[in-house]
């Protein structure tokens, strides 16, 4: 029998896990919006957060008779203090959505027709589990691979660990943040993680190296960094493209794509060969100062010049800028960061130039995290698999460990090639694998081989057309996920996603589907909680919150340590290093046999008539998640291709002209319009990425625009931590139309 549990229910006061708010909490004398009326109408404010991008912003829904009316910031959020971009705004278009997925559906057509049954959940969820065991009997646990993304997928996450596959893989690590991570961990001994810990608003200079701040509208990082530039932060930045934030600098460098690392190489020797570092914290908390000397001396602005085509000048004025405002530099380590497979060691050079400059772990540099509980359900060992991870994580590439949420295009290529041992399931949640994983043409080949494709989502995105199974999932407005606790904010905090309303026509939530599948598999004690109101009383126990408090309120943040001099002991090490110092050269990547220190490799160039393919975001929309959404579409319907304008005069393409795109390997989009601007290099095309879907049932998405990851037929893949670098395709200009 199916358990119903509602929203209502859910809010409904526990009495029985109430308790006083720890001390230091901000929020224990907060006033509460209660219930109000319009008319004879009783309005509810409903305090979650958002999921229209994964900044989660604090979010108070307004909610009357079963619907919601309006959502809005949450001023009682303590990173986004009442903030909410359009794509949050337009949150109620995505579960009014008249597309949206409302019923569990079995194919009965080919793959990739798009033809399917109704199903009731019980028939839909019999014909799940029986598919596990069967692929669990033929070949073994590991034979399923999942590919999860979002806060929501930690409980199909629970799921697979249960059922015994380590084959996990989240695009966050291998196509976004995963080289960035890795190479602040191994000099500093922590990864950067999610929201970046980056003093802007404290900062006497900032730096942005690809960081396309302004447009990917992550609220409270857009905030801190206007703050920053009113209080005078000076602004260095760099990257191809005239960007919003390039809109706003000092000083913007136009760089040759591919020679970032060169240009941080040059800004390292200048600090050194002028003794303009922070010596004093250097000696104090690093190691390996005379191995970077040493390393960096041949790497003058003039060696640089001719590599970046940004002049010797430029660069030695820009060092100067940083080291007058030292410590206060905030240099973003970016966020997509996965390039030209030699990303983490330009996240490497990007550390070592914060750490010269003495800006890690101080004011106006990059803060420190602060610990705060979080309490664990006691589970079942999870079985251990003795033939490993599919993907090459840990084996072929070291430092992409277990912990470090797999290689998407490592499970593809598994699948493929059926080694090292056959893939034959894939269980796809919240990620749009055709549109997430690069080489599609690869994705495509690999599920040809599978015996079973089951995808949980909310919208009929192309991949449900290649699904065994579908299974309509609830929006982030209609279901509980868990809790956020985020410790890279300046105040620590608890966050909750919850439900607004119950889920419409037959969706259910994730948890849910999980815990009832885990019953099926005879897994549920894995599940050892009775409900969602079960599950957060417990994983916050540990901060003796008020539970009342915490569900009206959405969030309750904590005092935090955010730099040196603040820390605490319960804190840990500042420097979490096998030195207990900032690494400037890396012992880890010595004993690997890679290089200690970063080196500039230069890139293959564009082909003679082609140009560097690029891409980046745009304010009002997520990846491609947010295209079909009739607010956001309304404000950008496709996306067009950049182009320079005097290489535009070149090809006698006009601005608005409609376009094909072929890149170096035949491959071609849709139909594209172009943007004849001075605000790109001449050797580079960029465009927003997410649009050009050819999911049919998206009907105000479909076909509109062009896809990059179509262009995208080669990577060229990190060897120290397996990502994949995605801009080393080029594409040239064919004619094009709507037809």
């Amino acid at each position: 029998m199916e358990t119903k549990i509602t929203r209502r229910g859910f809010l409904k006061a526990s009495s029985a896990v109430a308790a006083l708010t720890t001390a230091g909490a901000a929020t224990a004398k907060a006033q509460v919006s209660p219930p109000s009326w319009r008319g004879d109408t009783r309005i509810e404010q409903i305090a979650t957060n958002c999921e229209m991008c994964f900044w989660r912003c604090g979010v108070m829904a307004e909610v009357a008779d079963g619907k919601v009316l309006k959502l809005q910031g949450n001023s009682h959020h303590p990173l986004t203090q009442g903030q909410l971009c359009a794509r949050g705004n337009a949150g109620t278009q995505l579960l009014y959505d008249p597309d949206r997925l409302k019923y569990p559906q079995i194919r009965t057509g080919n793959r990739g027709e798009g033809k399917f049954r109704r199903a009731s959940w019980d028939e839909a969820l019999d014909f799940f589990a029986a598919h596990l065991k069967d692929l669990k009997q033929k070949y073994g646990a590991e034979s399923v691979g999942f590919f999860p993304h979002g806060v929501g997928s930690g409980f199909f996450g629970t799921l697979m660990k249960a059922y015994g596959t380590p084959n996990s893989a989240e695009p966050a690590f291998a196509q976004c943040r995963g080289p960035r991570d890795i190479g602040y961990q191994l000099t500093f001994g922590r990864a950067v993680n999610s929201p970046e810990p980056v003093d802007l608003e404290e900062a006497k200079a900032i730096v942005l190296i690809g960081s396309h701040i302004g447009e990917n509208v992550f609220t409270s990082q857009v905030t801190n960094f206007i703050t920053g530039l009113q209080r005078g932060a000076k602004l260095i930045v760099v990257d191809p493209r005239f960007s919003t934030a390039a809109s706003k600098a000092d000083h913007w460098l136009p760089i040759k794509p591919g020679t970032d690392i060169a240009l941080l190489l040059a800004w390292i020797n200048v600090l050194i060969a002028e003794t303009l570092y922070d010596k004093d914290y250097i000696e104090q908390y690093a190691t390996g100062i005379k191995e970077l000397e040493d390393h960096a001396a041949p790497f003058t602005p003039e060696w640089a010049e001719t590599i970046t085509e940004i002049s010797a000048a430029k660069i030695r004025e820009t060092a100067h800028v940083m080291a007058e405002a030292k410590p206060a530099v905030a240099i973003h380590p970016g966020r997509h960061v996965t390039w030209y497979g030699d990303d983490t060691q330009r996240a490497r050079a990007m550390a070592i130039l914060t750490a010269l400059l003495g800006a890690y772990g101080r004011k106006g540099g990059m803060f420190l995290p602060t610990k705060i509980k979080q309490g664990r359900i006691p589970l079942p060992p999870f079985p251990e698999s003795e033939r490993g991870r599919a993907d090459g994580a840990g084996t072929k590439y070291p430092l992409a460990t277990e912990e470090s949420q797999g290689l998407t295009q490592g499970l593809v290529q598994a699948t493929m090639t059926a080694a090292p041992y056959p893939v034959k399931g894939w269980i796809v949640y919240g990620q749009n694998i055709l549109e997430s994983i690069p080489q599609r043409q690869n994705t495509l080949k690999a599920i040809e081989q599978l015996e079973f494709m089951a995808v949980v989502d909310v919208l009929p995105v192309e991949q449900t057309n290649y699904a065994d199974l579908v299974l309509p999932e609830a929006t982030y407005l209609e279901r509980y996920d868990p809790p956020a606790f985020v410790t890279t904010s300046k105040r620590p905090y608890v966050a909750i996603r919850q439900p607004a309303i119950d889920p419409l026509y037959e969706s259910k939530p994730g948890w849910w589907i999980a815990k009832q599948l885990a019953n099926r598999l005879g897994l549920s004690g894995y599940f050892p909680w009775k409900d969602p109101d079960d599950h957060l009383s417990r994983v916050v126990a540990p901060l003796a919150v008020n539970m009342t408090e915490l569900k009206a309120l959405g969030a309750v943040s904590f005092d935090g340590h955010p730099y040196i001099e603040d820390r605490k002991e319960e804190d840990g090490p500042i420097f979490p290093t096998q030195s207990g110092k900032i690494e400037l050269s890396s012992s880890v990547l010595k004993d690997l046999n890679f290089d200690p220190l970063p080196k500039f490799t230069a890139v293959e160039p564009p082909p003679a008539g082609y140009l560097r393919l690029i891409y980046g975001r745009a304010p009002m929309h997520s990846f491609s998640r947010s295209e079909n959404n009739s607010w956001l579409n309304d404000l950008m319907p496709e996306n067009q291709i950049w182009i320079n304008a005097g290489i535009a005069a070149k090809l006698d393409v006009t601005d608005g002209q409609v376009i094909v795109l072929e890149n170096q390997d035949g491959a071609k989009s849709l139909p594209i319009a172009v943007r004849a601007t001075e605000g790109i290099r001449h050797d580079c095309a960029y465009m927003v990425h997410g649009f050009g879907t050819r999911a049919k049932n998206l009907t105000k998405a479909y076909r509109k625009g062009a896809s990059d990851t179509d262009l995208i037929t080669r990577v060229a893949v990190d060897p120290i931590m397996g990502a994949t670098g995605m801009r080393v395709n080029f594409v040239r200009i064919l004619p094009g139309n709507r037809s």
